[in-house]
């Protein structure tokens, strides 16, 4: 079930930049929400990636 907006807060996925380059197969994501209007770029977090098992850059994908 879709989500309702909630005026500038949007839902982000976020994706494993190492993960993508490395040819292993699998990715990781990562949901979250950020404020459209505070962080107008990209977001990028570290989190962890379960399939490298260590914490990575994720960068956000459209």
């Amino acid at each position: 079930m879709a989500k309702k907006s909630k005026g500038n807060r949007i839902q982000v996925i976020l994706e494993c930049t190492e993960h993508k380059n490395s040819g292993l197969p699998g990715t990781s994501r990562h949901i979250t929400e950020k404020n459209r209007k505070n962080t107008p770029d990209r977001m990028e977090l570290k989190k962890y990636n379960p399939i490298m098992r260590k914490y990575t850059v994720h960068r956000e994908i459209k």
